[in-house]
C-alpha cells in the first residue's frame, strides 16, 4: 500500500510542477506506442532506453516471485502514468562504462 501511496503523491508532486495532469503527459506506454512509427526525438528514445534498463535491474533485483511481480506491476504502474522526462533523470540513466 505503501508503494501506490508514493506513485499517488508522485503524480501530484508531477502535476503541481508541470501544472500537466495525467492526461496532458506523455508516458513511457505513449512513447511505445509512437515508437512503432519511428517517429521519437532523441530524448524520448533516450527516455524509453533509460526505462527499459530500469525495469531488467529492478525485476533482476527480486528475491522471489511474489517480489517479481509486485515490482513488474509498479513498473507497469510507472510506465503507464509517470511522464517521460522523469526518465531522462540521473537515477535512471545506465552507468557508464570506463
Amino acid at each position: 500500500m505503501d508503494k501506490v501511496k508514493s506513485l499517488l503523491e508522485a503524480l501530484d508532486k508531477t502535476e503541481k510542477a508541470t501544472g500537466k495532469t495525467i492526461l496532458d503527459i506523455t508516458t513511457i506506454n505513449d512513447l511505445r506506442d509512437v515508437e512503432q512509427s519511428g517517429s521519437l526525438s532523441e530524448k524520448e528514445k533516450t527516455a524509453l532506453h533509460n526505462y527499459e534498463g530500469y525495469r531488467i535491474k529492478k525485476l533482476n533485483e527480486a528475491v522471489d516471485e511474489e517480489d517479481f511481480h509486485n515490482k513488474y506491476k509498479l513498473l507497469q504502474a510507472l510506465a503507464n502514468l509517470s511522464p517521460h522526462e522523469e526518465f531522462l533523470g540521473e537515477k535512471y540513466q545506465p552507468p557508464t562504462t570506463p
